[in-house]
């Protein structure tokens, strides 16, 4: 054996020995480090399309969600092996016919599926649910995970903005072996939709729509690296691509500055979404925007081809955060995401809470406003208000333009007896120049929330 073997030898020894003791310091065993809570959401939204056009302008639902969690440990050894579970159930207590905004032919209502039994209006089910179960290995500091994903990066974001979360079927790679380094690689094949028990294929804004000749598609691959360049700078690289639909590639640098008293966080950002496969066939893989065909102008499906960049500044000094931010869309089409068309979200900082301010040309600013009641002796109390204010967005009627307003306020108890019982009320307003079946919306939501843990 040469020196070079030799040395080779010792070092892949030391390595793999390194590995075992970090596994074996971390795990405790599969029951004895497991952990299990049940979280309780009860849940009322209230939506008013105030303009009229559309042929019901109120919807309005209430329901009562449970989800509990598992989350095992690892067995003990050089490769750990786990298993994590999410059991979800809701269950309808008010979203009667007239009221759900359900249709025959729609997925179901924006909290419950709906079921039309003599062919009029669809009305909301009485509950539903559905399991998860995700298996999991680990390897030193990286982890395996094959089932049910609730994933969250700039590529992929799961949407819980209703009774139960948006989960999805795929598998994801996580390590964090070198030191300021995650990578992150993965596929998903469907998402189970947050009002739904039934997995679905994936798509994008434009060709989701279930009564049209949509497609979809049974793959997305995304991987991504966050690097902490020094402890207040962190670059970050993702690509994400949905087969026959769109290629994404996503920059990112997020920094912290201490300014006087307070904190000054800068959050820039850029995607870059392309066409892939099948995507501008506007019989079936295509995306919505505005193609500039001369001389009809007036083609709004096509290819996906857009350029988002988007910059943010959040100023936090003695419970107070301060916040102005600017977005510009660049390109063809509107920016696309992961789109089911039953609700969804992305990771811009434009995704509010009635739209994402996304679309073809689209220009953004807005200025937020937050503040925590723990500075003034009531810990768990928090309020902010975010104004939107978007134009350019080409369209064929020529550029229009819309506005949102969102306030939150929100109370959870620190401590005692009814610790983690929360309480929220957000209200948004939204208005639009263009001639859409609603130009002009409010929404209230009322939340009531509670996480017992189990283990």
């Amino acid at each position: 054996m040469n020196k070079c073997t030799l040395a080779l030898a010792v070092a892949v020894g030391v390595l793999s020995q390194q590995a075992f003791a970090e596994s074996q310091a971390d795990a405790k065993g599969f029951v004895e480090g497991a952990t299990s809570t049940l979280g309780l959401r009860n849940f009322y939204i209230n939506t008013d399309n105030r303009s009229g056009k559309p042929a019901q302008s109120l919807a309005s639902e209430w329901g009562q969600g449970f989800d509990l969690r598992f989350n095992s440990g690892y067995t003990q050894g050089t490769v750990g092996f786990g298993l994590d579970v999410i059991a979800l159930e809701g269950i309808r207590l008010d979203s009667g016919r007239g009221t759900n905004g359900g249709t025959t032919t729609s997925y179901g209502t924006s909290m419950f599926p709906a079921q039309a039994t003599d062919g009029k209006n669809a009305k909301a089910v009485n509950d539903f649910g559905s399991l998860g179960v995700t298996g999991k290995v680990r390897v030193s500091q990286t982890e395996l995970k094959i089932g049910t994903l609730l994933p969250n990066n700039p590529v992929i974001k799961y949407n819980d903005g209703r009774l139960l979360p948006q989960t999805f079927t795929g598998g994801e790679l996580k390590s964090n072996e070198i030191k300021d380094l995650t990578l992150v690689a993965g596929q998903v094949e469907a998402a189970k939709g947050r009002n739904s028990s039934n997995d679905e294929g994936l798509s994008i804004a434009g060709a989701n729509n279930p009564t049209s000749t949509g497609r979809r598609s049974n793959k997305f691959y995304y991987g991504g690296a966050d690097y902490k360049i020094t402890k207040d700078l962190t670059a970050s690289f993702y690509h994400g691509e949905l087969k026959d639909f769109y290629s994404q590639n996503f920059l990112g640098l997020v920094h912290n500055w201490a300014i006087g008293p307070g904190v000054l966080k800068s959050d820039l950002r850029y995607y870059r979404s392309r066409d892939n496969g099948s995507n501008g066939d506007t019989s079936a893989y295509f995306t919505s925007g505005y193609y500039d065909d001369k001389p009809a102008n007036s083609r709004t499906k096509g290819k996906v081809d857009n350029d988002l960049y988007s910059y943010l500044a959040l100023y936090s000094v003695e419970g107070h955060t301060f916040g102005a931010g600017y977005q510009y869309t660049r390109g063809d089409s509107d920016f696309p995401w992961l789109n089911q068309g039953d609700g969804s979200s992305n990771s811009t900082i434009t995704d509010a809470q009635i739209q994402k301010f996304a679309r073809a040309g689209e220009r953004t600013w807005q200025a937020r406003y937050a503040y925590d009641f723990a500075k003034v002796g009531v810990p768990g109390l928090t309020a902010g208000v975010t104004y939107l204010h978007g134009d350019n967005i080409q369209n064929t009627a020529g550029d229009q333009s819309e506005w949102e307003r969102d306030i939150s306020l929100a109370y959870v108890i620190p401590q005692g007896t009814f610790k983690n019982l929360g309480f929220a009320w957000k209200n948004a307003m939204w208005r639009t120049s263009s001639a859409v079946a609603s130009s002009t919306q409010d929404e209230n939501r009322l939340i009531v929330s509670y996480s017992i843990p189990l283990l």
